[in-house]
């Protein structure tokens, strides 16, 4: 069943539609777990609206399977995903920099509070993002440390390849994440893909892993994977590369596979004297989990994430 979370009036007697899917089981109890999923909260990621979809269409088939209520939000910025703008078009806002919002205040910040509100409650919401358009990231699921000991174990049966437990102090606190944790929701960030596009295969692999998620939560009787078992950085050192020059990047190395030392990465080329600006080197041995995907770059624009450490 479609519900609408939010309708806000717009010039010209239109108005902007927050809405939902709701899938209930077909004999309720009354004493469901419910489990949310939002994506959208940025216009140029779209890998979560393919999500969204994969789980109504396999929910679908086997609906005596569900013992839980599943609610999907696919477009949380709308007006950022038919513009396919990052942020709310009109405001020059990112949207994920509002929350909790507050209800008498601008129309993005009102929007943010009724979208709060409505996921109070839940037992687990699944925050979904696609990196956006510069850079290439694994499945992976991202928290901060202070809530690393309560999120893990849902974590760990997303079928992710890697968690990510970030200091508290990076975390922004005006994030629906962060306002759902503080409010009592345990919220997953999950980050995957690219921006402006749909990888097939992440989607598949993180479908599966929601599945097994809430079978084990007690959501879902019917098949599901075993999900594999991520890294977990909780204290692993990050090393960011940036670009020291402009130019075009050339990764000389493939996503998701593990570098040495001093490997080169990749190089920055001039098109106009047709020369290479600079040779990109990783700073550690580890995973390269970002890897840059928008070729264009200006000094301090981020090429690549490297875990440390040996993952072979």
């Amino acid at each position: 069943m479609v519900e609408t979370v939010v309708s806000v009036g717009l010039a010209v007697q239109e108005h902007l539609k927050i809405r939902k899917q709701v899938i209930r089981p077909l004999t309720p109890s009354g004493a469901e777990k419910r489990f949310c999923v939002v994506t959208g909260i940025h216009g140029d990621e779209l890998e979560g609206q393919y999500v969204c979809y994969e789980l109504i269409r396999r929910i679908r088939e086997r609906m005596e399977d569900l013992k839980g209520v599943v609610e999907l939000y696919p477009a949380l910025n709308p007006l950022g995903l038919d513009s396919i703008t990052r942020g709310v078009p009109g405001f020059d806002l990112d949207m994920n920099h509002t929350f909790p919002g507050e209800a008498q205040t601008s129309m993005p910040e009102h929007v943010a509070h009724k979208i709060v509100m409505d996921l109070a409650g839940a037992d687990l919401c699944l925050d979904l993002h696609a990196s956006n358009i510069f850079l290439r990231e694994i499945p992976q699921v991202r928290m901060s440390a202070e809530t690393a000991d309560r999120l893990l174990p849902y974590a760990r049966k997303l079928n992710v390849d890697f968690v990510w437990v970030y200091e508290a102090a990076t975390v922004l606190e005006s994030t629906l994440a962060h306002s759902l944790n503080a409010m009592g929701v345990p919220t997953l960030v999950v980050e995957m893909g690219v921006g402006m596009r749909i990888t097939e295969h992440y989607v598949f692999q993180l479908v599966d892993g929601i599945f097994a998620l809430m079978k084990e939560m007690g959501i879902w009787e019917g098949e599901a994977v075993k999900p594999k078992e991520p890294i977990v950085s909780r204290d692993g050192e990050v090393g960011f590369v940036n670009a020291g020059r402009p130019g075009i990047f050339v990764p000389c190395v493939q996503h998701w596979i593990n570098v040495e030392k001093g490997e080169l990465i990749g190089r920055i080329l001039n098109p106009l004297e047709g020369t290479v600006e600079e040779e990109v080197f990783s700073p550690l041995k580890g995973l390269l989990f970002t890897l840059r995907e928008y070729p264009v770059v200006s000094p301090g624009s981020l090429l690549a994430r490297v875990l440390g450490g040996d993952y072979r």
